[in-house]
């Protein structure tokens, strides 16, 4: 089906126009799937491969490197075959991947098979962000926001089920092979109810209303600086923000089964609980998040998320125990829920940069984030002990809380937000 074929008259979406945004749902949904189905087997696999923190650490940074490496192609790939392909096909390359780093013999193979599945996660969350835009425009309003929390849902659903496998010992052959099958076959039967790009290119070049693409530059006027230094201050600032978000997100997937589970002795079930808790938080704070932003502003709820992280991780840390430390990834999780998003909205609007500069670089440095932090506390964890590495999590509350006030306040009016804070 094409776009003019859905895009009727009115305001009411068409049933096609919702029939392909359930479709776009499950793409979000296999994605979070897929990726988060191994996380609780990196405990066996690390100690299958006799890997030192380090060492695992590296190889777990391979997955943000082929992201780093492979996202720049996604545009490319798109205008040529256009976003479900692009989707679905990716999709089934990363289950591919995820089984080969599974079922490494040796560290060097699980860096490849991380690796490529980070290569084709980047690939797939850039057709199925562009193909949910295009779905968007047909209804009119923003619904992006409901996709990534589908996401989340995809993420505790494979969480649950790498869990589950890791208690029982189903061989990760077993285990990811079944993964692999079932959420490829999910979509596959997606295709025929997303659109049909208009012409290869348009899903990732049309300006969809209400967007950067859509607006002009932004005048500097009012308590906005104009000054080209405060506005990459400014900038700095929304980094911040948007790592430390990143931060803990990553400690939560690459390290909470493997500090729960060989620091705290932690059942196989209850090691994967971390990540499963920490994802399902900040699924609520996902669903809530807009609401409290438009109360309360930006810059208040990531300031609270801020001393959510640093209290209860860092109470977590200092008083260890497996239950006090589910619960602090979990309140970690629902702290960090608005940081990415409110970091992104927040360069978008940055008063001297052309529509869409300020996105990319976050979205870029967002990635060196992920890519930086596994190996930085996997060394950590060497040296000392990885509930020091862990350290990490509490420090980016800490900066959360330190860096925030450059975001918007109180929304002044139901239309629009408040400027970011630039400051000269």
């Amino acid at each position: 089906m094409t776009v003019d074929e859905v895009a009727g008259a009115g305001a009411r979406p068409s049933r096609e126009a919702r029939n392909a945004r359930g479709a776009v749902a499950v793409l979000f949904l296999t994605n979070g799937a897929l990726f988060a189905n191994i996380l609780p087997r990196y405990p066996a696999i690390k100690d299958a491969l006799n890997l030192t923190n380090a060492q695992f650490g590296l190889a777990v940074a391979a997955f943000p490197f082929g992201g780093l490496v492979a996202g720049l192609a996604a545009g490319w790939l798109i205008r040529r075959v256009g976003s479900p392909r692009v989707a679905i096909g990716a999709t089934l390359l990363a289950s591919i991947s995820f089984l080969l780093a599974g079922v490494a013999p040796i560290g060097a193979i699980l860096a490849v098979g991380l690796f490529l599945a980070g290569a084709m996660d980047a690939i797939t969350d850039v057709a199925q962000n562009s193909h949910g835009l295009q779905v968007q425009r047909l209804y009119g309003r923003s619904i992006l926001n409901s996709f990534h929390a589908v996401w989340s849902i995809g993420a505790v659903l494979g969480g649950l089920m790498g869990a589950l496998a890791a208690e029982l010992a189903v061989p990760l052959a077993v285990h990811l092979g079944v993964s692999a099958v079932v959420f490829s076959a999910l979509a596959l039967a997606s295709h025929r109810y997303l659109l049909t790009d208009r012409e290869p290119g348009d899903t990732a070049t049309e300006p969809v209303p209400g967007t950067s693409a859509d607006r002009p530059a932004r005048p500097t006027t009012g308590r906005v600086a104009t000054g080209r230094v405060a506005t990459y201050v400014a900038l700095a600032a929304l980094v911040v923000v948007g790592s430390s978000g990143a931060l803990v997100e990553d400690a939560g997937s690459s390290w909470s089964a493997i500090y729960l589970s060989a620091s705290l002795h932690a059942s196989a079930f209850a090691a994967g609980a971390g990540f499963i808790a920490l994802q399902g938080m900040q699924f609520i704070g996902r669903l809530v998040g807009d609401r409290l932003v438009d109360r309360f502003g930006q810059r208040l709820v990531a300031r609270t998320g801020g001393l959510v992280v640093l209290v209860g991780m860092g109470t977590a840390l200092a008083v260890p125990s497996v239950a006090a430390t589910i619960l602090g990834f979990s309140l970690a999780g629902f702290g960090v829920a608005t940081l990415i998003p409110a970091a992104m909205h927040g360069a978008d609007e940055l008063p001297g940069l052309r529509p869409g500069t300020g996105l990319t670089i976050v979205s870029w440095l967002l990635r060196v984030a992920f890519l930086v932090s596994p190996p930085v506390v996997g060394a950590i964890a060497d040296a000392t002990s990885l509930r020091l590495g862990l350290v990490i999590v509490p420090v980016a509350g800490l900066l959360v809380l330190l860096s925030s006030r450059v975001l918007a306040g109180v929304r002044r009016d139901a239309g629009a937000a408040a400027p970011v804070q630039v400051t000269s």
